[in-house]
């Protein structure tokens, strides 16, 4: 049935019971194809009903829908006319994971990132006000993201101007974990409350009386307005109320009817309001409904049995840095690890295992986390932030005027930076070195390998100032390079002989270096590799003693403006040192999807590829040594 899905409007074709049987067809195959190619499975196997009914009520792509974050759109991207290209599902070249407005009509704004929908949706229902346009704009948020402060922001704006839109809350009670802070206490009371339920059983009983039962019954189960009220009243729900939105629900999300229904009272209000959509994460697969936390974001794996297929024999670089964390405290009480509703995927989840009391988790609340890291040192305490580099954007103020303005031993801990993967551009850590290189006191960490890394951590402890540590995903590639046992700030090591070449490689670009020095030796060029584990400061003493007569090349992970190459640039060309020759960096664009290693060759960064052009730069130069 799915293959013959060309768009939204074939859906109005089909009866409720076709509809159920195109449930399970599009639940088959979100299975397979993540099973083959990795994504995010468990939140969409919970909104295949709730998609289907928003597609038949509403007009798109007349109508405008944003997804939160996108991660949930897989079913709306199948009966959307994707459905021949969903095998290609976050592939090289393939269909994004996300929102992409490039790809289709129905994408129309694109997504990543928690907690925009809501703004996004308002100003695309503003720019129809003033165009004098007439479509509906819904913003398909689910509760995890109210914990972000931007959605307040946005709500409270909204209800104010009192804009036409929709808010669609799914409420399946997690975003990637298990939600924390008073909105998920209070939404589960609206779920589960005393007064919801027994109004609905006072009118189901309604029903029994003698003659009048069924008339009566009908008569107040039409009054819609005073049926909700007397939930909202009675569970004390007035929060959306209050700020200006009419609220229905909760509603069953996995039943068509209901949710058609409220869609299509929803469609007469004149003013913003929120359905609250009730639904289960990983609903229609057993494996995602016992593990949703596993099946949010998960690789390729075995269909029958939910266990992961060929996962690399490597560490991961948050349980490395949680299990010395954790290592730290007994003998420091002061360490408090800070988490953005990542503790799962940061790997605080190991820290959580031995010290569940020191681990604070704020939801999807950067902004807030960074700030309140700031209080905690100032109160006496050590805190750790670990948070995606490409979340790290989200407290770009916080982490000047709170942390750093104050000079306060704030660390943060950058966790898959540089090239991300299948999730895209949303997702890659690409911005964090311009971010943090112009701030005053700010030091500035790039470990190599997972021993410098707890080398690193531990020397934070005798640091007062705030700290940046990137790291990338998983992988200790560099475990049989020697490094300094004792870490130390602002000193970087040559570690294999010296070289007129110079390669200055940052974090994960270390071991693509020593490639880049074995395919230059065998052209006849000799190289030395320098790990430059300290971005900030610079080792100005090393730096100070270079040959002048030198050829410097620096390499990183990530955008070259704003990186360390011009940051060293800058540095060499003030004190008229060896200016590096070319600086291997990400280019000026956005990254798109795919594998790692493809991408990294996309981005000119693989080792083949620096080592030709470094060749061709030497070349051209004709140095008299080249042709010793």
């Amino acid at each position: 049935m799915l293959e013959n899905i060309h768009s939204p409007r074939d859906l109005d074709k089909l009866s409720y019971d076709q509809l159920e049987q195109l449930a399970k067809e599009i639940r088959e195959v979100m299975i397979t194809t993540v099973s083959e190619n990795g994504g995010h499975l468990a939140s969409n196997l919970g909104v295949v009903e709730l998609t289907m009914a928003l597609h038949r009520v509403f007009r798109m792509p007349e109508d405008k829908i944003v997804f939160d974050v996108g991660h949930q759109s897989y079913v709306h991207k199948l009966i959307t006319g994707r459905y021949n290209q969903f095998s290609s599902l976050r592939s090289y070249g393939g269909i994004s994971g996300f929102p992409k407005r490039s790809e289709s009509e129905y994408d129309c704004f694109e997504t990543g990132h928690a907690s925009t929908a809501i703004s996004a949706a308002l100003g695309l229902a503003r720019a129809r006000d003033f165009r004098k346009e007439k479509y509906q704009v819904l913003a398909v948020v689910g509760d995890g993201a109210l914990t972000g402060g931007m959605c307040y922001e946005a709500l409270n704006d909204a209800g104010n101007s009192q804009t036409r839109m929709i808010v669609i809350l799914n409420d399946n009670e997690m975003s990637i974990a298990p939600n924390v802070g008073a909105l998920s206490n209070y939404l589960t009371q609206l779920r589960i409350s005393g007064g919801w339920q027994s109004a609905k059983s006072r009118i189901r009983h309604v029903k029994r009386i003698p003659l009048i039962g069924q008339p009566l019954y009908t008569m107040i189960h039409g009054m819609k307005k005073l049926l909700r009220t007397a939930v909202v009243k009675d569970t004390g729900n007035g929060f959306f109320e209050a700020l200006g939105f009419e609220y229905y629900g909760p509603i069953n999300g996995h039943d068509q009817r209901s949710m058609e229904k409220a869609f299509r009272e929803a469609r007469k209000t004149k003013g913003p309001c929120v359905i609250h959509v009730l639904t289960k994460k990983g609903y229609g697969y057993d494996q995602a409904e016992d593990r949703p936390e596993t099946f949010h974001g998960t690789p390729p794996f075995y269909i029958e049995t939910g266990d992961r297929i060929d996962v690399p024999n490597k560490p991961s670089w948050g349980h490395v840095m949680a299990d010395t964390l954790a290592r730290m405290c007994e003998k420091d009480a002061r360490i408090i690890a800070l988490t953005a509703a990542m503790k799962l995927g940061t790997g605080l989840d190991h820290f959580a295992e031995r010290y569940p009391g020191r681990l604070i988790d704020v939801g999807i609340a950067e902004e807030h986390a960074a700030t309140m890291a700031a209080g905690l040192a100032a109160g006496g305490m050590r805190p750790y932030f670990a948070v995606y580099a490409s979340f790290f954007q989200r407290c770009y103020d916080q982490m000047i005027h709170d942390v750093s303005m104050q000079h306060l031993p704030v660390v943060f801990l950058l966790d898959r930076s540089g090239v991300g993967g299948e999730d895209g551009q949303t997702h890659h850590g690409l911005f964090d070195f311009a971010e943090t290189l112009p701030v005053p006191g700010m030091t500035v960490l790039a470990p190599s390998c997972c021993r410098e890394l707890v080398s690193m951590l531990e020397w934070t402890l005798k640091q007062d100032g705030p700290c940046v540590i990137r790291y990338a995903k998983s992988g200790d590639e560099l475990s049989e390079i020697s490094i300094p046992k004792q870490f130390t700030a602002g000193k970087w090591d040559i570690i294999t002989e010296k070289g007129n070449v110079m390669l200055f490689a940052v974090g994960s670009m270390v071991p693509k270096a020593l490639k880049v020095r074995e395919i230059l030796a065998e052209k006849g060029i000799p190289a030395c590799v320098v790990n430059c584990s300290t971005v900030k400061p610079l080792d100005t003493d090393f730096l100070d003693s270079i040959d002048r007569a030198a050829s410097i090349f620096s390499m990183e992970e990530h955008m070259i403006t704003g990186g360390f190459g011009l940051y060293l640039t800058e540095y060499c060309v003030e004190h008229q040192l060896p200016v590096p020759r070319k600086c291997f960096g990400v280019r000026d664009e956005f990254i798109q999807h795919g594998r790692h290693e493809m991408l990294i060759k996309d981005a000119g960064l693989d080792h083949e590829k620096i080592a030709g052009e470094i060749c061709q730069i030497m070349k051209e130069e004709q140095l008299t040594w080249l042709t010793r």
